[in-house]
């Protein structure tokens, strides 16, 4: 080999050796400022209830102040794009629900890839929640609300997120495996659809944030959409118990990174990500809103995300859900 080409081969390994060195004192390092998560909803709903908890035991663990940035609209899509648009510096996450990476890119164009502009760092939470309904409707359960929808078809709406969410298709899900007919009416944040649900101006939703005035007599609760029954309300069966097995799939909540993102970094936030869901402290809070916590690696959150894209996109296509 010419002096040359090995000095040129040596310079390149030596530049290989800095950078993961860099990379490694910034992981050790990290956070040293202000760390921002953006939650892709408007404040109060139930995005904002499960991210500001998590935000103080986060900053409260690394030292560092973990700032929520809330950046409605689109379904979630506008705050998700200003993550994937993001440097991969580990200063900027996304904490947001399901909707704008498994379940939007099967619906519209995207002005980010779902696949390859973010990269897993934590599950923080799973809701347990269910469809619940105003009392003026003059249902109680879940079997009267679907007799009711089949002898009023389009009468009934139901309140979500926005277009695109979790609960949009968790609801599109109910009306093809239930066979009924339901009008969506999509917000900005499920915290302003709760605002005209109390009222009755929508009649259903399902969310974690109408809980606690179901606690109050203000709402009924007809089932729960999670694999297992809520230990709050024991008494509430599961849309597989009722019938429609497929439909009970959670809407699942993690922290995402910039793809490009550290990897070291990737994992120290999950590592302590793990460490706080494990905590007496936590499960309290994430009881209280009504949330599992799943606890997984980034690998295996990587894995879900890929059957929950495929699941959804397979009740997309055989329920023609279309983005009106």
């Amino acid at each position: 080999m010419k002096r040359r080409e090995f000095l040129k081969l040596s310079g390149a390994a030596a530049m290989g050796g800095f950078s993961i060195t860099k990379a490694s004192a910034q992981a050790v390092s990290w956070p040293n400022k202000p760390v921002r998560i953006i939650v892709p909803y408007a404040p109060g709903g139930a995005s904002d209830l499960i991210a500001r908890p998590w935000a103080d035991a986060l900053s409260q663990a690394f030292g560092q102040p973990f700032v929520i940035d809330n950046r409605g609209g689109a379904g979630g899509m506008i705050g998700t794009e200003v993550v994937a648009k993001s440097a991969p510096d580990g200063y900027t996450f996304l904490l947001t629900p399901n909707g704008p990476l498994t379940v939007l890119p099967s619906l519209r164009q995207m002005p980010y890839n779902a696949e390859k502009d973010f990269m897993p760092v934590g599950r923080v939470g799973d809701l347990v929640c269910g469809f619940v309904i105003h009392p003026n409707v003059g249902v109680r359960t879940f079997k009267e609300m679907v007799e009711y929808a089949k002898k009023n078809p389009g009468k009934l709406n139901y309140g979500s997120a926005g277009l695109g969410s979790g609960a949009h298709l968790r609801i599109e899900m109910l009306k093809y495996k239930a066979g009924i007919d339901i009008t969506h009416v999509p917000y900005r944040g499920s915290a302003d659809a709760l605002n005209d649900l109390l009222p009755g101006n929508v009649q259903m939703m399902n969310e974690i944030n109408v809980l606690p005035h179901v606690k109050a007599g203000k709402l009924i609760l007809l089932n729960i959409n999670y694999p297992t029954r809520s230990p709050d309300f024991p008494d509430t069966p599961t849309l597989t118990e009722l019938g429609l097995s497929g439909a009970d799939e959670p809407i699942w909540y993690c922290v995402w990174a910039p793809a490009g993102t550290s990897s070291e970094i990737v994992d120290k936030f999950n590592a302590k990500i793990r460490e706080i869901a494990a905590t007496d402290e936590m499960k309290k809070k994430m009881r209280e809103i009504s949330v599992a916590m799943p606890i997984q690696t980034p690998a295996q959150i990587a894995e879900f995300k890929r059957a929950d894209i495929a699941a959804n996109a397979e009740v997309i296509k055989a329920a023609n859900v279309k983005l009106e």
